[in-house]
C-alpha cells in the first residue's frame, strides 16, 4: 500500500508530510509554530521561516512523517551509522536508521530511515505508531 505524500515546496526546500504514519508528537508545531499551524489550510507554510529552521524542526520529527529536500541537494543515501532503537517514555518504539518492514507474507510494507513503532497496542495504523497512546493512558 502507497503512502499518501502532501508535498510543500518554495524556492529553498520541498517539505514532504505522510499523514498516515504521523503520531502527532506535535514537535513540529512547538518547534516552528509559524511554520506547522494545524488550524490554518494549508496547514505547512514554508515560507514562513528559514530553510535551516524548517529543516531543524523537521529533523525532530519520531515518526518521519515530515521529511525534506534542500533545493540543489540530494537526500543522502549512505549511512555508515547503525540502527538505533529506543523506547519513547508511555509512547513508542522509535527506529531511527535505514530500515524495511515486511508483512507475513514477505511484501514490504515500508522502507525507511525513521519511524514510530505502536507500543500500546492502541494504534489504528499497526504497526506503527498514531498517538492513540496518549487517549489511553498507555504506560510502558
Amino acid at each position: 500500500m502507497a503512502e499518501k505524500t502532501i508535498t510543500y515546496k518554495n524556492e529553498s526546500i520541498t517539505v514532504f508530510w505522510k499523514p498516515e504514519i504521523c503520531m502527532h508528537a506535535a514537535k513540529c508545531v512547538g518547534g516552528s509554530p509559524s511554520v506547522f499551524d494545524p488550524k490554518k489550510k494549508p496547514w505547512v507554510n514554508v515560507n514562513a521561516e528559514s530553510a535551516e529552521k524548517i529543516m531543524a524542526t523537521i529533523d525532530l520529527c519520531p515518526s518521519r512523517a515530515l521529511s525534506y529536500i534542500k533545493e540543489g541537494k540530494q537526500e543522502e543515501e549512505n549511512n555508515t551509522e547503525p540502527v538505533e532503537i529506543s523506547l519513547m517514555k508511555n509512547g513508542p518504539i522509535l527506529v531511527n536508521g535505514p530500515f524495511c518492514v515486511k508483512d507475513a507474507d514477505g511484501n514490504t510494507i515500508k522502507e525507511g530511515k525513521k519511524a514510530a513503532f505502536c507500543r500500546c497496542g492502541g494504534s489504528s495504523n499497526k504497526p506503527f505508531c498514531d498517538g492513540t497512546h496518549k487517549s489511553i493512558g498507555f504506560e510502558g
